[in-house]
Order: C-alpha cells, then sequence, then structure tokens
C-alpha cells in the first residue's frame, strides 16, 4: 500500500460532559478529510456542545449502509484522506458500526489508530463496585426473551463480570431472565453517566422484580460473578472420567483431559477420584511400585 494513503482514526467522543473529549479527539475531529458518524444529527450537535465547528463533511455510516459504504470510504483512504469514525458517544465499535470497516482496512494494509476515551462499559465498570476483572461485554442484548435466555446460558457458571446495554423499556424482563438465567448475583444498573443526573443502583438481582425502575435514557448494566465459586457436581465428573476412560490412556492422562472439562475442581482431586473408581471396578487392582525414570 502506497505511503500517501490516509488513516481512519476510531475517536471516542464524551459520554456526556463535553469536558471529556481529548485534545488529540479535537485535533483528529478538526483535521480530517471527512467525519463518519452514526447520526449525522446527533454528532452535529454533539459536536457543537463540544465547541466544534467543522469544515469537513459528515457522512452518515451506521448498521444499514456500513456495506454499501465501504467502497467509497476505502478510496478515500486510498486516496490520501484521513478520516475520523464516531458513534453516538463513547467509543466506536463498541455495540456501533465499524468493525467491518476496520477489517477491510487491515486487510488493505490501510493505517487504522484509535484516539482512546470516554467508554460507558469502562467507566461503568469502575464505578460500579462490582469485580473489575475478569470482565465480558455482551453489548445489547437481543429483544426476544428466547434470544436473551440463550444468549446468558453459557454464562451462568463463569465466574466473571457481564456488562451490557439495555432500553429502559425492555430492562425490567431481561433483568428477570438475568435472574433466572445466572442465579443469585449482584447488579448494578449505571445511568446518565458522566451527566447531571448521574446514578449507580446496586442491588441483589434476584430482588428485580420487586423494584420499581422507572430509569430514563440507556442502562449500562453491570452483573456481577456467582455468589459461590461454581463447581461440577461428583456425579458430572465420574460421567467425563467414564468417557474419558474409553478413549484409552492411563491415569494421569485421563485425568488431564478430565481437568480440562471440569469446573471447582484440581487435578489431584480428579485424579483421584478416577483412581478410587476404578478399584472399584477393578477390586484387585492396585498401585504398582514406581520405577526410575
Amino acid at each position: 500500500m502506497s505511503s500517501q494513503s490516509g488513516a481512519l482514526r476510531i475517536v471516542a467522543t464524551p459520554l456526556g460532559n463535553p469536558g471529556d473529549l481529548s485534545p488529540r479527539a479535537r485535533e483528529a475531529l478538526t483535521t480530517a478529510h471527512a467525519v463518519l458518524a452514526e447520526d449525522t444529527r446527533r454528532a452535529g450537535l454533539l459536536l457543537s456542545r463540544c465547541g466544534l465547528s467543522l469544515t469537513a463533511p459528515l457522512i452518515s455510516f451506521h448498521d444499514h449502509n456500513e456495506e454499501t459504504r465501504l467502497p467509497q470510504i476505502l478510496e478515500r483512504l486510498r486516496s490520501g484522506q484521513d478520516l475520523a469514525l464516531i458513534s453516538d458517544a463513547g467509543t466506536p465499535l463498541l455495540s456501533d458500526p465499524g468493525y467491518r470497516l476496520v477489517r477491510a482496512c487491515r486487510r488493505e494494509g490501510l493505517r487504522v489508530s484509535p484516539i482512546p476515551g470516554p467508554s460507558a462499559v469502562t467507566a461503568a465498570l469502575c464505578a460500579s463496585g462490582l469485580p473489575p476483572q475478569p470482565f465480558v461485554f455482551l453489548g445489547f442484548l437481543p429483544r426476544k426473551k428466547s434470544e436473551r435466555e440463550a444468549l446468558f446460558a453459557p454464562y451462568a457458571r463463569l465466574p466473571a463480570t457481564l456488562v451490557f446495554f439495555e432500553r429502559k423499556d425492555r430492562l425490567p424482563a431481561s433483568l428477570l431472565d438475568a435472574a433466572a438465567a445466572l442465579g443469585r448475583r449482584e447488579v448494578c444498573l449505571a445511568r446518565e453517566i458522566t451527566k447531571t443526573y448521574e446514578e449507580f443502583l446496586l442491588f441483589p438481582l434476584e430482588e428485580s422484580a420487586a423494584r420499581a425502575l422507572d430509569l430514563q435514557g440507556e442502562i449500562t448494566v453491570l452483573i456481577g460473578p456467582p455468589e459461590e465459586k461454581p463447581r461440577d457436581s461428583p456425579e458430572t465428573v465420574l460421567a467425563r472420567i467414564a468417557a474419558e476412560s474409553a478413549r484409552g490412556g492411563g491415569n494421569r492422562e485421563t485425568a488431564r483431559r478430565v481437568r480440562l472439562q471440569t469446573l471447582g475442581w484440581s487435578g489431584k482431586e480428579i485424579y483421584d477420584l478416577l483412581r478410587q473408581q476404578r478399584e472399584r471396578e477393578e477390586p484387585g487392582l492396585r498401585p504398582g511400585p514406581r520405577r526410575r525414570a
């Protein structure tokens, strides 16, 4: 790729407080040949609140036109133009359009540079009072109940904080689905982050149904890890031991394979259980003398 090609800059913008726009972000926006925005009207209002008056055009770039706009944008970059990508607020690509564009740029060797800054995910996480690591970001939840249940299911036993965005009208139903799928946990609702009426509500997830959640705007939801360390039942481990024993191998190798599939059990615990099980199945079997290597 020619050294004369332009750069795509992924620019984080304020969640609400204009003072959070960084000097680098301000420079990137004022020097760009064009600014790609999910909603050009909202982008204009945002930039105006930040005291920016752009001479470059605002180009609409959202979920419904990302694919069709790609050739035009890539050609601008190839010709040497520097472009800035912003979302309605916060860091682009996190639940917003842009992944296909960045991926296409990487494949062509075009420059992509992040201008980091505000993010609802990290802002809510650091102020929630829930364990900040590890965490899993789920984006916006699906609208259908069955799809939400399927989304939560793999995380039921994962010792991590879950973070997602939800709209106020779907929040009560989503929290009920989360409580049913995830069990006893803490939840934090973060709303109006960095704005005048910023609020963080922390309470047990299972109490969601009893709470009147009359919240405005888009909410960042954080659900803490399980209250107890997840541990597979002995019956589950024995079933895995039987399945792996059928594949062959000695006790230690079989125990190692079972350990990779099992939560809350040490390798020694699995090895001891496996040995006990085999001794019950073959009463005459006893460990033989160790040989020197």
